[in-house]
């Protein structure tokens, strides 16, 4: 028997936290829920969750520098914001820091099991891919989220791999964004667009020791992985 997937869920509002427990755990999830940002913390690394969802707005540690303090030590660990519609910016904080996904508050069960379920299952993205890809003075390993240069090792989040993998696999030709995010993120809305720039910056940034590939901005369209 396999055993269970553990998701650690912050979420201070009692009658949300336990809807959410509750559905979670009748999908066979392990869920350890906290009410607190210090609390969640303090047990962290004896828990070895496998997936975090965060509401932003905590008592005594708020979800920022919670998943601030996660992503220091975990950059695969998949990170999901519970956010309110009013929080917008938050969203976008979130994204810096390396969350993978956020909700807005309020959603419903089906949405939240879905987005669960997307990160706990290994990424379909990425499964086809057996091997290290050459990028030029870059390997990339998209089994374990890796760029590895002479330098040393870039670990990404499973997020930042799989956009990698994707403009890999139509590297030299124009992706178009509405493509990329229902792809990953099974929407094409503003705010899904806003995150997925950030992403591209961070790729980029990461990239940019060998000048030799690019990723291009067409401007209206997506993006180009210039190799």
């Amino acid at each position: 028997m396999k055993p269970k997937k553990k998701i650690l869920l912050v979420e201070d509002d009692q009658n949300l936290g336990f809807v959410i427990k509750d559905n979670l755990e009748m999908k066979g999830y392990e869920v350890h829920w906290y009410q607190d940002g210090q609390q969640a913390w303090s047990t962290y690394a004896s828990l070895m969750p496998d997936l975090c969802l965060l509401d932003i707005m905590l008592p005594k540690l708020d979800g920022l520098t919670l998943a601030s303090k996660i992503r220091e030590g975990d950059k695969i660990i998949p990170i999901i914001f519970l956010t309110a519609k009013s929080m917008q910016e938050d969203k976008f904080a979130g994204f810096e820091i390396g969350a993978d996904d956020y909700i807005t508050k309020p959603f419903s069960v089906k949405e939240l099991l879905y987005r669960v379920e997307v990160f706990v299952k290994r990424s379909k993205i990425l499964e086809a891919e057996d091997h290290l890809i050459a990028l030029g003075k870059f390997r990339f390993d998209p089994e374990v989220f890796k760029l590895i240069h002479e330098e040393g090792e870039i670990k990404l989040t499973r997020r930042e791999a799989e956009i990698l993998y994707f403009l890999y696999r139509r590297a030299n030709s124009v992706v178009k964004r509405e493509e990329v995010l229902l792809a990953l993120w099974g929407e094409d809305d503003y705010f899904k667009g806003r995150s997925l720039d950030v992403f591209i910056s961070k790729i980029r940034k990461y990239l940019s020791p060998d000048p030799a590939i690019q990723i291009e901005n067409v401007h209206g369209v997506g993006f180009k992985l210039r190799v």
